[in-house]
């Protein structure tokens, strides 16, 4: 009887150990099909259905998660039967995570989909955390996008070459309370003296706050005269010739900012909540409808409205990419193609989730399609697409951004 029960333990302490083993197995999932990028289209449709598809991207706007929980997803799944699985995370973070996977050779992950630009994209893509290019295969991007455009072949200056797909665009504009300024200035010389005269009424984030550092680029556009050589490879002799311009204008300007620029808000949010207060009359930020939505929910006055510099404001691209080890190659297809789709991008510029510009071409959208674009209400303060679209101008390289970041603690923060 003994024996029996030795027999049975030893037998079952077997089970678990094969169990065990089997459990480690499907953990360790085969790793991607790098044959999904030559695959045909209804290949990899056929081959997504029934599967879920992890979308990893920044969280910290409402009417953007309930854009993705609310109207995407289930429409992914009935159209594609695709389950859509929101994570919020910011995009350094989960470039990070990729880079660990990548050194501890890692080849099935978590990520299907990553919200990304930029210098995020540039580590990414150089450092092999990609999938490859795959907008090729994306019936929408070949059909409405305008591949030609440069804000489509490049992200900050660095060649995209198909790695990730254009989801967005979005453009740099200044707001203002028309209750307390009628004219606002159109350029930065005339920031300069508008501030000089309302002092302690304007500031902007510090550097290397993404809005902050895009403030100070428009302040390099206004004050040189080679603003397309920024466009090329990093160069230190351009920035030896041009540095102390963009310096000296901030410095002329810091004693008149809020607090005497003595501190400066750390974020967009801090920004708006000064400007929420009074304390400020202006406000700024990388989102064109951004002010529209902030009035329809009541935080920002209803005398809210938007200018453009006359030379211009900054406009980039925002991106959606595939990581290298992604679990579900197919799935992260069906639904990037599905986001570029006349109707999802059409929906997304609807204040009611989003309110921002697509990234398809207007030339490309069918009559029926372009009538739905022209009734949308982007609110009383987002100007006019065309308005817009004449006063784009493109982003300098990353390397120069990070010069800029550097060189506002050097020569303005610390002083």
């Amino acid at each position: 009887m003994k024996k029996s029960r030795c027999i049975n333990s030893i037998l079952i302490m077997l089970i678990l150990f094969l169990s065990a083993c089997t459990s480690d197995n499907k953990n360790e999932t085969k790793p991607i099909d790098k044959n999904i990028l030559t695959s045909d289209w209804k290949d990899i449709k056929d081959n997504a259905r029934g599967t879920k598809v992890n979308f990893f991207m920044w969280g910290g706007d409402e009417g953007i998660n309930k854009y993705i929980d609310e109207w995407v997803a289930p429409r992914l799944k009935e159209k594609y039967n695709v389950e859509l699985k929101r994570y919020p995370m910011d995009a350094t973070e989960f470039i990070n995570k990729l880079m660990t996977e990548k050194k501890a050779n890692k080849t099935s992950g978590e990520m299907d989909v990553l919200w990304v630009n930029g210098e995020n994209f540039k580590i990414a893509k150089q450092q092999g955390l990609l999938l490859g290019p795959f907008t090729e295969k994306l019936p929408n991007f070949q059909n409405y996008v305008d591949t030609e455009s440069d804000d489509i072949k490049y992200d900050f200056g660095f060649p995209i070459e198909g790695y990730e797909a254009p989801w967005g665009k979005v453009q740099f504009v200044f707001a203002y309370d028309s209750s307390k300024m009628t004219n606002p200035p159109k350029s930065i010389s005339e920031l300069k003296d508008w501030v000089k005269k309302n002092p302690g009424k304007f500031t902007y984030p510090a550097p290397p706050d993404f809005t902050g550092s895009a403030f100070v680029r428009h302040v390099l556009h206004d004050q040189t005269e080679n603003y397309k050589a920024f466009l090329n490879d990093y160069d230190e002799a351009l920035i030896d010739n041009e540095d102390d311009k963009v310096w000296k204008v901030l410095n002329e300007m810091k004693p008149y900012l809020w607090r005497e620029g003595k501190s400066y808000p750390q974020s967009i949010a801090q920004l708006e909540q000064l400007y929420k207060n009074g304390e400020v009359w202006m406000t700024m930020g990388y989102d064109e409808a951004n002010a529209s939505n902030l009035i329809k929910s009541g935080e920002f006055p209803d005398t809210t409205r938007t200018f453009v510099f006359d030379k211009g404001t900054l406009a980039n691209s925002h991106f959606l990419a595939i990581p290298y080890n992604a679990p579900n190659a197919n799935g992260a297809l069906v639904l990037i193609d599905y986001l570029l789709s006349p109707e999802a991008q059409l929906k997304k510029m609807d204040l009611e989730y989003w309110g921002e510009t697509m990234s398809l071409s207007v030339d490309k959208l069918s009559d029926e399609d372009k009538k739905v674009m022209e009734s949308i209400d982007r609110g009383q303060a987002t100007l006019s697409q065309d308005e817009l679209s004449n006063h784009r101008i493109p982003e300098i390289g990353a390397e120069y951004v990070q010069w800029l970041e550097r060189g506002w603690i050097e020569n303005v923060g610390k002083k």
